[in-house]
């Protein structure tokens, strides 16, 4: 292993357990190393002992542009100055909609939040409201938030329940879990009680568990379901949207959802969500159905959206991200042939999945949890110690940042990482 100090991490990670539970602000980073970090710069991270990672975790995908993009910072630096809440409207809030209205292409109007756990809440409101249905259609290994009815744990045999204490068993008992990647079974539950459910909630590209595509045509035969039964069909891509295409997951797969929640890449690292939708749905969010936030919509959170949909229109660097990570995912595999390590590679170049396991095809979370997910857990550890900063759940994010020197600097540390964990 890599002789790394990390005294000054370890001593903050000390003093932060006395201030906040297990030392973190959300439960996810306690399952990661307690690494405290000084800065990020572009493709890259530099902790507070001196050790530089290249990063393909980008804050957990937000980063797409790169850690401090500089036409990010001065955006929202100048929207600061000139003051950041006002309880009421300003002009920025307009060049935001318009400029993620134009790049989506198929919504009609926006509504700007903080999270996309907020705004998944929003959407299924909204979707109860319309059809005066309660339940909603959702799928194994799909996330959308941490709230009590949306956050569920589904075991190896396909029972799901709740993931956590005092989550109250009864606050699920809206949603119909379902194996995803199967639309006969859509079919079976919407053909039987359709006239219950208010909303089928996807991931359209089942990213973050897995980074699984959708079969060909499985979107499409969903999207014939909802409109036959008047069911919502709602596309959560926080992750997806402005990462996979300009127009997300629904213009990569050609599948136009009715409403759909985005968050993350869309506004630079800022933390930014948005629900869209037709003019006719989200206009009920004037007539009676209830969205409020007090930061919806502030200065620097439009200033960030903004800043990043003009860098992304201005420059799209979605053909050079997907170049980049199938570069990294096929070096991956390389590498992994040459240790003699099963290691398997899937998703796309801006978003994919490393993991122990044969070559099956991995088509939804029972595939998925048949691999060795534990053994992956720990070379994520090592390659943390070696400078390549991941997950142990196994995705990799690519930002517009990434070039070659990050390509030369990840297959050497990931080389040196299997050559330590091999042995």
């Amino acid at each position: 292993m890599p002789d790394r100090p990390h005294a000054e991490s370890q001593r903050l990670h000390a003093q932060a357990t006395d201030l906040t539970p297990g030392g973190v602000h959300s439960n996810v980073r306690l399952a990661g190393p307690p690494i405290f970090f000084e800065r990020g710069a572009g493709a890259w991270l530099y902790d507070v002992d001196g050790n530089d990672y290249v990063d393909y975790l980008l804050g957990q995908g937000p980063n797409f542009l790169g850690h401090a993009a500089e036409e990010v910072n001065e955006a929202v630096a100048s929207a600061c100055r000139r003051g950041m809440v006002f309880g009421a409207q300003q002009p920025l809030e307009n060049e935001a909609g318009r400029l993620f209205l134009d790049a989506l292409g198929w919504p009609e109007m926006v509504r700007f939040g903080l999270s996309g756990t907020e705004m998944v809440q929003a959407a299924l409101r909204l979707a109860r409201a319309v059809t005066g249905r309660d339940r909603f259609v959702r799928f194994e290994g799909h996330y959308h938030g941490w709230l009590d009815n949306v956050l569920l744990d589904t075991d190896a045999a396909g029972v799901s329940s709740p993931a956590s204490q005092g989550q109250l068993p009864r606050h699920l008992d809206d949603s119909i879990v379902l194996p995803w990647n199967d639309p006969e079974a859509v079919a079976a539950v919407l053909a039987d009680r359709g006239d219950e459910v208010a909303a089928v909630i996807m991931e359209p590209f089942m990213c973050n568990t897995g980074a699984i595509e959708p079969r060909p045509g499985y979107l499409e035969r969903v999207r014939e379901l909802c409109d036959r039964h008047g069911v919502v069909l709602i596309f959560d891509e926080v992750i997806t949207g402005f990462r996979l295409s300009a127009g997300g997951a629904a213009q990569r797969f050609g599948v136009t959802p009715d409403l759909a929640t985005y968050g993350k890449a869309m506004a630079g690292g800022w933390p930014v969500a948005a629900l869209a939708g037709s003019r006719d749905l989200l206009g009920h969010f004037a007539t009676g159905v209830v969205h409020a936030g007090t930061f919806n919509a502030s200065s620097m959170g439009c200033a960030a959206v903004a800043a990043t949909l003009t860098a992304l229109r201005t420059d799209p660097p979605y053909t050079r991200v997907e170049a980049h990570g199938e570069a990294v995912m096929e070096g991956i595999r390389g590498l992994a042939k040459s240790h003699d390590l099963p290691l398997r590679v899937q998703g796309l170049g801006m978003a994919f999945h490393v993991s122990f396991g044969d070559d099956t095809p991995v088509h939804d979370l029972r595939d998925l949890q048949r691999l060795d997910l534990a053994r992956y857990r720990a070379l994520a550890e090592q390659l943390v110690e070696h400078g390549v900063w991941v997950t142990g759940r196994g995705i990799w994010y690519v930002s517009a940042a990434h070039t070659d020197i990050e390509l030369d600097a990840v297959m050497e540390r990931f080389d040196a990482t299997l050559s330590a964990f091999a042995a």
